[in-house]
């Protein structure tokens, strides 16, 4: 049976273990990365195909023509023509809630850091302030207590569920925002607006679709507190990313942090990684890859596959 493992570079190479799939299949291809150009060679006459974000489009899934079972190392699917796998009967197993754990605590890391001011201190003190200081501590930037804050949840699915848990421990307030024009419902949420005005901090976990596309902009970040944080561990195209540079340089809301953008990797730039100011902490979609969630994720795909080969209906996306 030829397997292939398209993109194993996007889960890291050097610290995972492997043989949970190479105790199904000891002849797996592994291929750090796939080129456009190289997917139709690579996935001809496989049985098994592998990947994260590696784009499984109809042209290419034409040329796989034994194909059964496509595994995808996430729990997004919008990179496989999801309609061409169920008209040619090809199963897509998707993974569910490998990586709550790690995104949890990326979302609070980062906010810790930006209410404690932790890179501002940490400046400072290297620059040699704290030794000119006439007192035992410098108190020039704001801290906060995170149990005296209100936390605004914008989608609701495992991981927003797993950020109000932690939260919740710490003794925040909870706020969850219904979809932006949805009726009020008894159901313990808040209006989006609501949400957006009363809250300390917004955390987003939405998917992005033509209705949450660019749901943080000029004017929704003019309903926010002046000392609001805006954290976006979700998908970059929810915000406007010069709207967010604008209301983060002129005062409009305190501080944010990003670790998604529209374009992944920014060959193209982007409004965000330019601005210098310290309120504003950006990294590389690493929110859900701690070493632990990455190894969830291959013990995952040989878990949906086994299910699978037995005629089990794990995880099944199609």
């Amino acid at each position: 049976m030829k397997s292939v493992f398209l993109d194993y570079a996007t889960l890291g190479t050097g610290d995972l273990n492997m043989s949970p799939l190479h105790a199904l299949f000891p002849d797996l291809h592994v291929f750090d990365n796939t080129a456009s150009e190289e997917r139709v060679t690579r996935v001809r006459d496989a049985e098994v195909i592998f990947c994260n974000k590696t784009k499984l489009d109809a042209a290419t899934l034409l040329s796989a023509t034994s194909l059964k079972f496509i595994g995808l190392a996430a729990t997004g699917t919008d990179n496989v023509d999801l309609e061409f796998a169920r008209k040619h009967d090809i199963a897509v197993c998707n993974l569910k809630s490998y990586c709550t754990q790690s995104v949890v605590e990326h979302v609070f890391a980062t906010m810790l850091n930006l209410t404690h001011s932790i890179r501002s201190f940490d400046k400072l003190v290297r620059a040699g302030e704290w030794a000119k200081a006439d007192n035992f501590c410098k108190l020039d930037f704001p801290v906060r207590q995170l149990s005296a804050m209100t936390l605004g949840i914008i989608g609701y699915g495992e991981l927003g569920q797993g950020v109000e848990i932690m939260a919740r421990q710490i003794g925040m307030k909870v706020m969850i925002a219904r979809r932006r024009n949805a009726a009020g419902e008894n159901d313990g949420r808040h209006d989006f607006a609501e949400v957006l005005s009363d809250a300390d901090v917004i955390s987003l976990h939405c998917p992005l679709t033509d209705d949450t596309r660019n749901l943080i902009n000029s004017e929704t970040l003019k309903l926010m507190k002046p000392d609001a944080i805006v954290i976006n561990t979700a998908r970059g195209g929810l915000v406007d990313s010069a709207a967010l540079v604008k209301a983060l340089g002129d005062g409009t809301i305190a501080a944010a942090a990003i670790d998604v953008l529209p374009e992944e990797p920014p060959v193209s730039g982007d409004p965000l990684i330019d601005y210098q100011g310290d309120n504003l902490i950006i990294t590389p979609h690493i929110a859900w890859a701690t070493r632990e969630a990455r190894q969830a994720a291959i013990d995952g795909l040989a878990t949906n596959y086994a299910a699978f080969s037995v005629g089990e209906k794990l995880n099944r996306v199609v």
